[in-house]
C-alpha cells in the first residue's frame, strides 16, 4: 500500500473511532436515561453498566461479516461489471469517509445540545448525501428509495407503537397497584405475574435482535444445525412455530418462556421475605421492586444496542480496509477484523463514559417526570416495538431512541398531557427529521470537496475535526449552571445545610421535590428563630441575635427558591403537575419565610405591651403557629414520598390527611390569636401603642400560620390528579 493511502487508512480509522464515540455519546440515553431519571441508577453507576453492557453487545454480539453497503441505501449490482470498477470503489472509498464523518459530526452538535436523535438514521443520511453524487457521477441508479421511504415512516410508526405500549403498560401497574389500598402487597405477587411476560419479550429480543451474529458463528462452527431452529427466517415465513420457516421458531418460544418463568420465580421468591421498612434512598415498596426490573430492561436495551449499531460506525469502515487493503476491489461482503471490532466497541463504551450523561437528562428529566415503575414501562415498550419491527415481516428500519422517546411520553401521558413537555419533545421531534438532510448535506460537502483525492481527504478531516473542537470551545459558556448557586446556598451555624443538585456521579441527584423539601426545612428553621425572638422578647428579654438569625434564615430559603425557580422555570426538570403549579407551590412555601421575617422586623419597632399575661398569650399563641408550621413541614415531607413512590393512592391519601392536619393547626392559631387579641384591646387602654405593637405581631404570626394553611391547600391538585 503506498504511503499515501496508508495515511488516508489511519484518518479513516480516526473517523470511525471518532463516530463510534459519538454513538456511545448519544445512544446510551436509549438505555439508561429512564433509570437516572427515575434514580433507580446513579450517573456513575449507569455509565459503568452502560459501557460494559454496549461493549459486550458490540464485541461479542455483532455481526462478524458486514454488508459493505450499509442499511440497504444503496443498491449495488456487483454483477455488472462495468459499474463495479476501481474507479467505482475508489469513488465509494471517500463517499464512506465523508459519510461518516458527516454523520459523527451531527451527533456531536445533537449531544450538545441534548438532542438524543438515531445514529442509524445519521449514517443513512450520510450514506444518501454521498449516493446522490454517486449516481451522477456513474449515470446509474443507486438509492433505493423504498428503503429510505420505511425510515421516514419509522420517525412516525416507532414513536407512536412505543407510546402506546408503554402508556397500556404502565396504566396496567397503576390500576394493578399503585392504585390499590396496599400497593407493596399487592406487588409482592403480581409483580412476579408482570415479570413473566416482560422477560419473555427480553428472552425472544435478545436471540432475535441481540444474538443473532452468536448463532451466525454458532452455526458456522457447528454448534448447532440451523440456526433458524433459533432466529427467524427470512422470508416467506409462516406463524406456525413448529414449521421450518417459522418467524417465531419453537426453540426461542420455549427458550423465551423459561427465562420469564425462572426470572418470575426468582423475584416472587426475593419479594416474599424481602423488608420493605428499611428501604433508603428514596424508594418505596412497590418502586424498589420496579427498580430492578427497570435496571434489566436497561442492560438488555444496552446489549442489543452494542450489537447492533457497533455496526454503524465500523459497517463503512469494514468497506473501506476492503478497499484500500485489496488494492481497490470492491464486493458485496467484508469480514471485520478482530482489531476494528475493538476499535468500533472500545469507541462506543468510551463514548458512553465521557459524554452519554447530556442525553440522558433530556430523556431522564426534561420530558416527563420518571419514576420506576414509569422507567420500566418504557423500557419495556421500547423493547417490546423494536422486536416487533425488527422481524422479517415488517423489517422496518426502526430507531431505538426514537421508540424510548416515545414510549418515555407515552408514560408521561398516563400522568396527563400537562406531565408532557412537549417543547421539549418538539425540538426532539425535530432534530429526528434534521438527521438525514443534516448528515446528508454534511457528506455531500466532504465528499465533493475531496473529489476522491486523497490529498485532499488528509487535508480537509482534519479540518473538520477542528471546526468541531472550536464550536464546541465556543458554546462552553452559555450553560447556566444552576446546580453551582444550589451548592453555595447555607452554611452558618443554625443554617441548613447547602443544598446540593449533585453533579457527582457517585450520588443520586435529589428530586425536585427533595429539594422542595428541603427548601420547606429551611423555611422551618426561618420561623423557629422568629419564635425563639418572639419569646425573648416576650420575656423582657434582648431579641437581636434572635432576629439577625432570623433574617439571614430567610435569606438562605429564599436563595433556594430563586435557584429552584430558575431550575424548574428553564425546564430542566418535567414534572407530572406541570412547571405553573410547581412555580405556585414554591411562592407559597416562600411565603411563610417572608412572614416569620416580618415577624422578627416587628419585634425590632419597640418592646411589647408590659403586661404578664397578655405576653403569656402571646407566648402560647407562639406554640400554636411552632405546631402549625411543623405539621405543614411533615406535610411536604409526605409529599416528598408520594412523588418517590409513584403518586399511589395510598401516599395521596396520606397527603390528603396531613393537608387538614394543616388546616387543624391553622385553626387552633387562630383561636389563639383572637384570644391574645381580645386581651390586648380589653386590657391595654394605659398602654395604647404597646398594645398596638403587640397586635401587629399577633397579626404577623397568624400570617405564618395562614401562609402555611395556603401553601398546603396547594397540594390538593396533586391528591385528586
Amino acid at each position: 500500500m503506498e504511503p499515501i493511502m496508508v495515511m488516508v487508512l489511519g484518518l479513516s480509522i480516526v473517523v470511525c473511532a471518532y463516530m463510534a464515540w459519538n454513538i456511545g455519546a448519544n445512544d446510551v440515553a436509549n438505555a439508561m436515561g429512564t433509570s437516572v431519571g427515575s434514580r433507580a441508577l446513579t450517573l456513575k453507576q449507569a455509565v459503568i453498566i452502560a459501557a460494559i453492557f454496549e461493549f459486550c453487545g458490540a464485541f461479542f454480539a455483532g455481526d462478524a461479516v458486514t454488508d459493505t453497503v450499509r442499511k440497504g441505501i444503496l443498491s449495488v449490482d456487483f454483477e455488472d461489471t462495468s459499474l463495479v470498477t476501481g474507479q467505482f470503489a475508489n469513488d465509494l472509498l471517500y463517499a464512506f469517509i465523508a459519510a461518516m464523518m458527516a454523520a459523527a459530526v451531527w451527533l456531536t452538535i445533537a449531544t450538545r445540545f441534548g438532542l438524543p436523535v438515531s445514529t442509524t438514521h445519521s449514517i443513512i443520511g450520510g450514506i444518501l448525501g454521498v449516493g446522490l453524487i454517486l449516481e451522477v457521477q456513474h449515470s446509474t441508479s443507486l438509492i433505493d428509495w423504498e428503503v429510505v421511504r420505511k425510515v421516514v415512516m419509522s420517525w412516525i410508526a416507532s414513536p407512536l407503537m412505543g407510546g402506546i405500549i408503554a402508556f397500556l403498560s404502565f396504566t396496567v401497574v397503576r390500576m394493578a397497584i399503585l392504585e390499590a389500598d396496599n400497593p407493596i402487597e399487592r406487588s409482592k405477587w403480581l409483580a412476579p405475574i408482570l415479570a413473566l411476560p416482560t422477560f419473555f419479550v427480553l428472552g425472544l429480543a435478545l436471540q432475535f435482535k441481540a444474538l443473532k451474529g452468536f448463532f451466525g458463528k454458532a452455526q458456522t462452527n457447528g454448534w448447532i444445525a440451523d440456526k433458524y431452529d433459533w432466529l427467524p427466517v427470512k422470508e416467506n415465513g409462516v406463524f406456525n412455530p413448529w414449521a421450518e420457516n417459522a418467524w417465531f421458531p419453537i426453540n426461542s418460544l420455549i427458550l423465551a418462556f423459561i427465562i420469564g418463568l425462572i426470572a418470575s420465580i426468582i423475584l416472587w421468591w426475593i419479594l416474599r421475605k424481602y423488608d420493605f421498612e428499611s428501604e433508603k434512598g428514596g424508594f418505596t415498596g412497590v418502586e424498589r421492586i420496579f427498580v430492578w426490573l427497570q435496571i434489566i430492561t436497561a442492560a438488555y436495551v444496552a446489549f442489543a444496542h452494542g450489537a447492533n449499531d457497533r455496526s454503524n460506525a465500523i459497517g463503512p469502515m469494514a468497506a473501506v480496509y476492503q478497499i484500500l487493503s485489496s488494492g481497490g476491489e470492491l464486493t458485496a461482503k467484508a469480514d471485520i477484523p478482530l482489531w476494528l471490532v475493538l476499535l468500533g466497541s472500545a469507541g462506543i463504551a468510551i463514548g458512553v463514559m465521557t459524554w452519554g450523561y447530556r442525553v440522558m437528562e433530556t430523556i431522564g428529566k426534561k420530558i416527563t417526570d420518571i419514576t420506576p415503575t414509569r422507567g420500566f414501562a418504557a423500557e419495556f415498550g421500547a423493547a417490546t416495538v423494536i422486536l416487533m419491527f425488527s422481524m422479517p415481516f415488517l423489517a422496518v428500519p426502526v430507531s431505538t431512541t426514537h421508540t424510548l422517546v416515545g414510549a418515555v411520553v407515552g408514560v408521561g401521558l398516563a400522568g396527563g398531557a400537562k406531565a408532557v413537555d412537549f417543547r421539549v419533545f418538539g425540538k426532539i421531534a425535530a432534530s429526528w427529521v434534521a438527521s438525514l438532510p443534516a448528515a446528508a448535506f454534511g457528506a455531500v460537502v466532504i465528499y465533493v470537496a475531496s473529489g476522491s483525492d486523497p490529498l485532499n481527504i488528509i487535508v480537509i478531516i482534519p479540518i473538520a475535526f477542528m471546526s468541531v473542537v472550536w464550536v464546541l470551545w465556543r458554546t462552553k459558556d452559555d450553560e447556566i449552571h444552576v446546580e453551582d448557586a444550589l451548592a453555595d446556598v447555607g452554611g452558618g451555624t443554625g443554617k441548613p445545610d447547602a443544598i446540593i443538585l449533585s453533579t457527582d456521579p457517585n450520588q443520586i441527584a435529589p428530586t425536585v421535590f427533595e429539594l422542595f423539601h428541603k427548601h420547606a426545612e429551611s423555611v422551618e428553621v426561618t420561623v423557629n428563630h422568629m419564635l425563639d425572638a418572639v419569646n425573648k422578647a416576650a420575656s423582657g428579654e434582648d431579641p437581636s441575635e434572635e432576629i439577625q438569625a432570623t433574617v439571614e434564615a430567610e435569606l438562605v430559603a429564599d436563595n433556594i427558591k430563586s435557584a429552584l425557580r430558575e431550575k424548574v422555570g428553564n425546564r430542566e426538570w418535567k414534572l407530572l403537575i406541570g412547571s405553573d403549579a410547581f412555580l405556585h407551590m414554591l411562592t407559597r412555601q416562600d411565603r411563610i419565610a417572608d412572614y416569620a421575617q416580618n415577624v422578627a422586623e416587628q419585634l425590632s419597632f419597640r418592646e411589647l405591651y408590659d403586661n404578664k399575661d397578655a405576653r403569656k398569650l402571646l407566648k402560647e399563641m407562639g406554640v400554636a403557629v411552632s405546631e402549625t408550621v411543623s405539621a405543614y413541614e411533615n406535610t411536604v415531607a409526605v409529599l416528598r414520598d408520594v412523588t418517590l413512590s409513584g403518586y399511589t393512592k395510598k401516599g395521596r391519601k396520606e397527603l390528603l390527611e396531613m393537608i387538614r392536619e394543616v388546616n387543624l393547626k391553622e385553626h387552633q392559631a387562630d383561636l389563639s390569636e383572637a384570644a391574645a387579641a381580645a386581651f390586648v384591646f380589653s386590657q391595654g387602654e394605659d398602654q395604647p401603642l404597646a398594645a398596638m405593637h403587640m397586635y401587629r405581631v399577633l397579626q404577623r404570626m397568624d400570617d405564618v400560620a395562614n401562609a402555611c394553611e395556603a401553601a398546603a391547600n396547594a397540594f390538593l391538585p396533586i391528591v385528586y390528579n
